[in-house]
């Protein structure tokens, strides 16, 4: 899309008076890393809350208000125009910018934050997991099964007790 924007291919960018820099660089601040293998998405990559990423992404989408949805010919559709595209691209990111960004901003009453990437309920649903992989496909020495398989079970269930004093267990 960003050889054809930067060309104005279809003529659409002219038609809303935006020049094809304006719309490569616009691109390349919304396009994921890897759609094409272009693209640095900035404001995707960084996710920061607050009003500048909001207001970056609201005149972004300002630019493209003008291009004209695709209409039909009869019965063929026509295709939609790379102004229209960005458009539309542009209200979708600026729409779900406080979803994709919530997690950074959002504290309990004590002050806790949310990991982004969730690892803690990761890690607890892995051991488990894992116990049961080990447990359906077997183990490769039976004193293995003697020492992890209990070490686990006892370890999940000091869960609720804040937690496993490992040293009973390494003393």
């Amino acid at each position: 899309m960003l050889e054809s924007l930067a060309k104005d291919a279809d003529g659409s960018l002219e038609a809303i008076g935006v020049k094809p820099e304006q719309a490569v660089a616009d691109c390349e601040e919304l396009l994921p890393r890897g759609v094409g293998g272009h693209g640095t998405a900035r404001l995707v990559r960084e996710r920061e809350p607050g009003l500048e990423a909001e207001e970056l992404l609201e005149a972004i989408h300002r630019r493209y208000i003008a291009a004209s949805p695709p209409k039909r010919n009869g019965e063929e559709k026509v295709d939609m125009t790379l102004a229209y595209r960005l458009r539309l691209f542009s209200l979708d990111r600026w729409n779900l910018w406080p979803r994709l960004t919530f997690y950074r901003g959002w504290q309990d009453e004590d002050g806790g934050r949310l990991d982004g990437t969730n690892n803690a309920t990761g890690r607890a649903i892995g051991w488990w997991v894992k116990e049961r992989y080990r447990t359906m496909r077997g183990y490769k020495r039976e004193q293995s099964v003697r020492n992890v398989s209990r070490l686990i079970a006892w370890a999940g269930s000091q869960l609720n007790t804040g937690g496993a004093n490992l040293a009973v267990v390494i003393n």
